[in-house]
């Protein structure tokens, strides 16, 4: 399950900007999460609630946003969403590396997206501004 440790990763980040710049709780945490990822995101809010207890993330919301998958294909030439195999194992459509035009190998060009969007927070009224989160993959 690697949605823990994104979670701990975010939890680090957002933890330490909040330590450096004054922040007194942190209300709202987005995220973008791409497609290609495989990255679920019940299971990321879940494990994300449960290491944030007794810091100033404690009860912050994480909002996700998906970033939806693309792909190349070096054979034929085609660009544009992914195919998507709808398997009788598959409990959602899952995005492929497959091309839905020729059937060979395609690239992936997005959809891979991981990172920390924006945050929203309480601060010490007498910290000075904080300078942006900085973007994370």
């Amino acid at each position: 399950m690697h949605e823990f440790s994104i979670a701990s990763g975010v939890v680090e980040t957002v933890l330490a900007y909040a330590e450096a710049h004054g922040v007194q709780k942190i209300v709202e945490v987005r995220m973008t999460i791409g497609e290609l990822t495989c990255v679920e995101p019940d299971q990321l809010k879940f494990c994300f609630g449960a290491i944030t207890k007794d810091t100033v993330l404690e009860g912050a919301a994480l909002e996700i946003d998906t970033a939806d998958a693309a792909v190349r294909c070096p054979h034929c030439g085609y660009e544009g969403i992914p195919k998507y195999w709808e398997g009788a194992r598959a409990s959602a459509f899952l995005p492929t590396l497959e091309c839905p035009e020729c059937g060979r190998a395609a690239e992936p060009t997005a959809g891979h997206d991981c990172a920390i969007k924006t945050i929203r927070y309480v601060r010490d009224a007498s910290a000075a501004d904080p300078p942006p989160l900085p973007v994370t993959a």
